[in-house]
């Protein structure tokens, strides 16, 4: 009897928790009213019918596109992995060979594409990217050859994918301002990708390229801050802005080579891993070399200078200087390139000092000359005037520039060593004074220098040592160095560098050696200064620097 009543009342709560659920509560958290039931019943009717009129109209779209006959099947699609199965006659044309005179043309293109457009479910547009070029690219239905599909598929296509395109040039009715190839639009016949993009992009490209002048035009303009461009740098390096730079920076290299091979130099490659600071200096990394020590180069001194002691005249090197110093700043690296050299002289050091001057003069000139269209392209972004030099570099001497400073209210002794400040302030009253970026400081004080340097003949406070300066800051440090064994060894100790550590070094002059000058550049820091961006990890290919190791 107990049971019967113990399963009556289990039915009876039961029954009631069912109405409990039943019941609908509105916003007050009271049950709604029997009028405000029947209105949403009414409204989840007419959401039903909704969606199965959606649902209906999507099944009949889907059965007419497959009922369509895609007469552009033939013309895209995913190409197979290039794993050079074959070759072909096709001729590619790149964007940056497009001209209106080509129009009519058929062409092949390859390139990433940068952005697209869709106008309608008939048409839309790409922009195409190769290198510091980019160009528009067109695709409409038409009755032989690009279908909806067709259309919907170049829609669908991943930013930064790479797709061949075979399509007509044709001339716009109003150039392209947006695309660097404005004169011409590729009307597209056929396009495959041939790499796509597999993962979400970690910042759209066209964010990467805002100049500050656009940025501060417009505040709704997203900007991609330094971190994660240099975080994501193969990417970050696509940007048609960074690919001029690169260019630049090698067009750089190529000068440098050029000159100085014309000027009958020989190029060389000396070691990097050394048994000593090659600066005499601490800021050197030491590392592990097998069971003992070694340290990476801060320099090629000591070899090309051993290299002069050789008999080899003149030598330069483009190659890697590590720096251990835990700076900081804006034009500061771990790691960097270094255009080095090092020629013997006649009489005096002014010939190479005035021979490195006139090497400058032709990068300049050339730069412009040569490389016109990548100085456009980064000027755009990165606005800029275009340096002032002279034929004939002026030159000054240190005396005469802390003269200078003293005299607009620098407070500085006569053999202190200019700080950073100075030298821009310095920098910007040379321009004023005497109209150029460019300029040469001679007879640097002999206690800021290394111990090779060779002191003034006549003031043995100052020394045969100077630095090249653009745009108010240092791109070359350079000096006659001391060639006499005898007196070399007495700067070694004077400097407090065991005479052991340069055993070698100091031999090759005891073995007599010709007089001879060179110098140093960063090859980061003039193209940074060359181009007027402000920082030099923007000029350096994969940075190094104290807090940055990766990637």
């Amino acid at each position: 009897m107990a049971e019967q009543e113990h399963q009556q009342v289990s039915e009876q709560v039961n029954e009631l928790a069912q109405k409990v659920e039943e019941v609908i509560l509105g916003e007050d958290g009271l049950p709604l009213s029997k009028k405000a039931l029947k209105k949403r019943e009414k409204e989840l009717e007419k959401e039903k019918k909704k969606q199965e009129r959606l649902a209906r109209e999507a099944e009949e779209r889907a059965a007419r596109e497959a009922a369509e006959v895609d007469h552009g099947v033939d013309n895209y699609g995913r190409s197979a992995v290039n794993m050079s199965r074959e070759k072909t006659e096709t001729k590619w044309t790149a964007l940056g060979e497009l001209t209106a005179e080509m129009a009519g043309q058929l062409v092949n293109v390859q390139a990433r594409v940068q952005g697209s457009r869709p106008v309608s479910g008939k048409m839309c547009f790409l922009v195409l990217r190769e290198g510091v070029e980019t160009a528009q690219a067109v695709l409409s239905v038409d009755a032989d050859t690009v279908s909806k599909k067709m259309v919907k598929f170049a829609t669908s296509i991943p930013n930064e994918s790479i797709v061949s395109i075979t399509a007509q040039v044709v001339t716009p009715d109003v150039p392209v301002e947006s695309c660097t190839v404005g004169t011409v639009e590729l009307r597209v016949r056929k396009v495959f990708v041939t790499s796509e993009v597999k993962i979400p992009l970690p910042f759209a490209l066209e964010d990467a390229m805002h100049s500050e002048e656009a940025c501060a035009r417009d505040a709704t303009l997203n900007r991609v801050g330094l971190d994660t461009r240099l975080n994501n740098r193969t990417m970050d390096l696509r940007t048609i802005t960074n690919n001029a730079i690169f260019k630049i920076q090698a067009a750089v290299c190529q000068l440098f080579r050029e000159y100085l091979t014309n000027e009958g130099a020989t190029e060389i490659h000396t070691p990097k891993i050394i048994s000593t600071a090659s600066e005499g200096g601490s800021n050197v990394f030491k590392i592990t070399y097998f069971k003992g020590a070694a340290y990476l180069a801060q320099s090629p001194q000591l070899y090309k200078q051993a290299c002069i002691a050789a008999d080899f005249g003149k030598v330069y090197e483009i190659a890697p200087v590590f720096r251990a110093e835990d700076s900081n700043t804006q034009r500061h690296l771990t790691e960097y390139v270094g255009l080095d050299l090092e020629c013997s002289f006649r009489e005096h050091y002014h010939e190479v000092m005035n021979m490195i001057g006139s090497m400058f003069v032709y990068i300049f000139k050339n730069l412009e000359l040569r490389w016109a269209r990548e100085l456009e392209i980064v000027r755009r972004q990165y606005p800029s005037e275009p340096i002032k030099f002279d034929e004939q570099p002026l030159r000054l001497e240190y005396k005469d520039a802390v003269a200078l400073l003293r005299a607009h209210g620098e407070e500085m002794g006569d053999f202190d060593d200019m700080t950073t400040p100075q030298e821009k302030t310095l920098g910007r009253l040379v321009r004023e004074k005497y109209g150029t970026d460019f300029y040469m400081l001679d007879k640097f004080p002999l206690s800021v220098r290394p111990f090779y340097t060779m002191p003034d003949p006549t003031d043995a406070r100052y020394s045969n040592s100077y630095d090249f300066f653009l745009r108010g800051q240092e791109i070359m440090s350079g000096a006659q160095r001391v060639h006499d064994a005898d007196m070399l060894k007495e700067r070694i100790s004077a400097h407090g560098i065991p005479l052991e550590s340069l055993e070698h070094y100091v031999r090759a002059f005891e073995l007599g050696c010709p007089p001879h000058a060179g110098g140093g550049v960063g090859l980061e820091r003039v193209v940074m200064f060359y181009l007027g961006i402000n920082n030099i990890r923007q000029t350096s290919l994969f940075p190094r620097d104290p807090k940055r190791i990766d990637p």
